[in-house]
């Protein structure tokens, strides 16, 4: 059998080296989706065979809460400790992430908060009305069970823990960062109130998972014209729109 020459091997091991990573960028890569024009919520369900349950999920969410059953349901139980901000503009939302260690506990279930981000306006309406901003928290449980917190917000007193984030939020998107000598605890931003509605959806971007459980909290809070405004430089409308409730039970705690 011939010898390959060192000068040939050379050279494939350098071909190898720039088009493999071209080549695995390629196999990685998403089809783009957005809020509006080409890629809106309309054609999530279209852009990737794994993004299909945007169209043909039958328990999606956003969802108009109407018509609660009040429940005797577990309260909410959060520890919430404080971290160091690590945050990042995704390129669809300003998002805080969470080391482990901050948890949420309903009736003995345990999940771990893993992020928390934003949509103006909110995702979630309330008997026909919609807000201003939504926060929701992402949960995760041991086997990968997620529950999201969703916190309402409405125009009214500036909100000091909102104006942290929005000051904070990196110049560059798509690239986390770490905010020295800055500490938050998502706490701070929970309402006294901790009474919810409940429901089974999904995640409210592509891929549309289903098997989320909702709690949204129905004490709202409030954040400044001006802070509306300046989440809204970044994102003027990051919300999913209303999805068809489909006969699903949506309960409250009474």
């Amino acid at each position: 059998m011939p010898r390959i020459s060192t000068k040939i091997r050379f050279v494939c091991l350098l071909i190898g080296f720039l088009v493999f990573p071209f080549f695995v960028h390629a196999q990685e890569a998403k089809p783009h989706w957005s809020y509006k024009g080409e890629g809106d919520p309309a054609q999530w369900g279209k852009l990737d065979p794994a993004y299909a349950a945007c169209s043909t999920g039958k328990t999606q969410s956003p969802i108009d809460i109407k018509g609660a059953t009040p429940t005797d349901l577990p309260a909410l139980k959060m520890h919430y400790r404080a971290v160091p901000m690590n945050i990042i503009d995704n390129g669809h939302t300003i998002q805080v992430n969470y080391p482990a260690g901050s948890t949420l506990t309903v009736g003995g279930h345990v999940y771990t908060l893993k992020q928390f981000h934003f949509h103006h306006p909110s995702e979630e309406h309330v008997s026909g009305k919609k807000y201003d901003l939504v926060a929701h928290l992402v949960h995760a449980d041991a086997d990968g069970h997620l529950a999201v917190v969703a916190i309402l917000f409405k125009k009214g007193a500036p909100n000091a823990f909102l104006d942290t984030i929005w000051k904070n939020i990196p110049a560059e998107q798509e690239k986390a960062m770490d905010v020295p000598g800055t500490t938050i605890n998502v706490k701070d931003l929970l309402p006294a109130n901790l009474g919810y509605y409940t429901y089974m959806g999904s995640l409210t971007t592509p891929p549309c998972s289903e098997g989320v459980t909702w709690f949204v909290l129905m004490a709202t809070d409030t954040l400044s014209g001006e802070e509306i405004a300046a989440f809204s430089k970044h994102y003027p409308a990051n919300a999913r729109p209303i999805q068809p409730t489909n006969g699903r039970e949506i309960k409250e705690s009474k």
